[in-house]
């Protein structure tokens, strides 16, 4: 008897289509090392990372986004103008204001659905997943456009040791709609304030000091990304498992149950730590888009669900466990419905 997500009662949402978008430079670790002293072998031993994306100059935030959402779009087989609202989860889109769903959505052609960003770094994805979920049960929303889109690249200081070979670019959508039956579980979130600053964007937009403010980009400097690795590993492998597990409880299932398990991809010795922290089945397929892809933070889950439909067709609307943790220190996770072949 095929396992069921268990919900409150109400208007069930499920996953219809995903979609990504993966920038056309491809940099393998060579391109990497000799700046930081490193090795191709250290890097795959440390992370599991054999090569990354990076964005071109006429590749955008906006304009990944919008291909991924357009792709996501044709799969569902719907028009923009069914979205009710569009969430978009990045930390480098480099405008406080207006925010990146309004252009996304003035560039596709429906400028009046409701629309806004959020701030939820690795963990933005499945914070967005959670929000469309509660929007269609509530009423608010039919269908919700979900999109993670990063251009780390601008960000990451290529002579840091620590992030230089990490992180990447590139964007992933899903579009979330109504559904009889129960396709997305609810969500286990939270943060660790008190960690905040193990991952920070250094400097900040704003830095301030003797009591003034001032513009950093003004001073001709870019933010980069730095963060305390062994902090972070620890806190991602052994507090993850554990709310990790909780979304499957509180949907009703086990790890026996699941098919797929999505986290984000920050690191293959993490993901590998998690899955045996939790006793996960060999039966269980496990995206490692991390290997080829990089760390794309809020990108990273969407892009590695396409990629692992792309790769295992079999497991088109199968159960899979979505948790995504990152800068804050924030964390979401839930099961889903993974969506039904087009």
């Amino acid at each position: 008897m095929t396992k069921v997500i268990s919900t409150k009662s109400g208007t069930e949402s499920q996953i219809l289509a995903v979609g990504s978008y993966r920038p056309k430079r491809i940099v393998p670790n060579s391109e990497i090392v000799d700046r930081i002293d490193s090795s191709d072998e250290w890097i795959q031993q440390r992370t599991g990372i054999e090569t990354r994306r990076f964005a071109g100059s006429d590749e955008t935030v906006l304009d990944m986004a919008t291909w991924a959402a357009e792709a996501a779009l044709k799969k569902a087989k719907l028009a923009i103008s069914d979205i009710d609202t569009i969430i978009v989860a990045t930390i480098t889109f480099p405008f406080q204001a207006p925010s990146a769903a309004t252009a996304i959505l003035q560039r596709l052609g429906h400028p009046k659905a409701a629309a806004f960003d959020i701030n939820a770094a690795c963990a933005g994805f499945s914070y967005g997943v959670a929000m469309a979920h509660d929007f269609i049960k509530s009423g608010t929303s039919k269908h919700v456009l979900v999109i993670g889109a990063e251009k780390i690249s601008d960000f990451t200081d290529p002579n840091d040791r620590a992030t230089a070979f990490i992180f990447a670019d590139g964007a992933g959508a899903v579009v979330i709609g109504p559904s009889r039956d129960a396709g997305i579980g609810p969500v286990e979130w939270g943060s660790d304030a008190d960690s905040r600053d193990a991952i920070l964007m250094n400097p900040s937009w704003v830095d301030i000091r003797d009591n003034e403010t001032q513009l950093t980009k003004a001073g001709g400097k870019w933010p980069n990304i730095s963060q305390e690795g062994q902090k972070v590993f620890r806190w991602a492998v052994f507090s993850m498992s554990k709310a990790a597990l909780k979304a499957l409880d509180s949907a009703g299932l086990t790890v026996n149950d699941l098919d797929a398990f999505i986290p984000h991809q920050a690191n293959i010795r993490i993901i590998e730590t998690m899955a045996k922290e939790m006793d996960m089945p060999e039966s269980v397929v496990i995206a490692d888009d991390i290997r080829t892809n990089g760390n794309t933070s809020a990108a990273s889950i969407p892009l590695a669900m396409d990629a692992l439909l792309d790769k295992h067709p079999e497991l088109h609307g199968k159960l899979a466990l979505l948790i995504g943790y990152g800068a804050g220190l924030v964390y979401a996770g839930q099961v889903v419905r993974l969506p039904e072949k087009p």
